[in-house]
């Protein structure tokens, strides 16, 4: 045994020669083990540079070469926000016509005689020869113009003054103004329109005649309103109803009834509401017709919500009709 274990140890793998050859290589081997773990677990951390504007242009391309690239900037959305808009907050869309003290009820027929039509009531002389002919003696034509509410309104307030916005050829005013004779009541009742139609309406109204592109619709209104003797109850005002209702605030014209039954889209419903409202005498009504129509996305319909709403007021619906009394 003592001569097979010598041989083991002078074998030629434990030769001091070959060991000593050895050590170099595995300190070189462990030596790249080592820079291999390093840099495998290394993690860079993000590195800021504050440069100034000429500094950060003029050291792009140096540092572009000496810095690792970054990694591209994450895309974020735009951040959302949010508007606090409280819908009864309408200054800008209000009405601030200042209004005159008021006139009697009594002087307001002769106060618009004379500042609209000289002094000469649109009664006078008619109809003018040129147009006698080719009016017809009576054609009232409405819609809604014979509903209850006329009679509930105007037995609640016995208007001295009413002011209708948008009469076309007067049914409405004519229905009152029998209301109002019966009744025993003393009412004006100024009917507030251009008198012009709308565009297109000729294609169910063919028979109203026209000249030089001129529509009679003011004469045939006229003549209703002789055939059914009350000229001297129901006076037109020909005019646009915004320019009127500012006009008969500033001189003090104010009213016991209004109807509003012109446009019927949000923006023309929402202007004559507001300016008939500042004409309104307290303890008034204001009322309208097409509560329920679904022309223009119910635009009366919002215009008197949305009034109602700001002025903290309550709509009363009365067939086809929306009421607001204000006592």
């Amino acid at each position: 045994m003592k001569t097979d274990h010598h041989r083991r140890l002078s074998s030629p793998s434990l030769n001091p020669t070959f060991i000593k050859a050895a050590k170099p290589a595995a300190y070189f081997i462990l030596l790249l083990l080592t820079y291999a773990l390093g840099y495998l677990s290394h993690q860079p951390s993000p590195t800021t540079l504050s440069l100034s504007p000429s500094q950060s242009s003029l050291s792009k391309s140096s540092s572009s070469s000496l810095l690792p690239s970054p990694p591209p900037p994450m895309l974020l959305s735009p951040p959302i926000i949010h508007f606090s808009i409280n819908a009864t907050q309408l200054n800008p869309f209000r009405v601030t016509t200042r209004c005159a003290h008021p006139i009697p009820p009594e002087t307001v027929r002769r106060t618009l005689v004379d500042r609209l039509f000289n002094g000469t009531s649109p009664y006078d002389n008619f109809p003018p020869p040129h147009a006698a002919a080719k009016l017809r003696t009576s054609q009232v034509k409405g819609w809604g113009s014979n509903g209850a509410v006329f009679e509930n309104v105007i037995r609640r307030v016995r208007p001295k003054i009413v002011v209708e916005v948008g009469t076309f050829l007067g049914a409405s005013a004519i229905h009152m103004a029998g209301l109002t004779q019966r009744l025993g009541l003393e009412t004006q009742i100024l009917c507030v329109d251009d008198f012009r139609g709308w565009a297109g309406f000729k294609e169910r109204f063919g028979k109203i005649p026209m000249e030089n592109g001129d529509v009679w619709l003011y004469y045939q209104f006229l003549q209703n309103v002789v055939t059914f003797k009350h000229s001297e109850t129901v006076l037109p005002v020909p005019f646009s109803s915004g320019s009127t209702l500012m006009l008969l605030c500033e001189w003090g014209v104010m009213a016991d009834l209004v109807e509003i039954d012109a446009g019927h889209d949000f923006l023309s419903a929402w202007a004559d509401i507001n300016r008939g409202f500042r004409i309104l005498r307290p303890g008034g009504v204001i009322f309208g017709h097409d509560y329920f129509t679904a022309a223009d996305n119910r635009g009366v319909r919002r215009a008197v919500d949305l009034f109602a709403k700001v002025n903290h007021l309550k709509v009363t619906v009365d067939g086809q009709h929306w009421v607001i009394y204000t006592s």
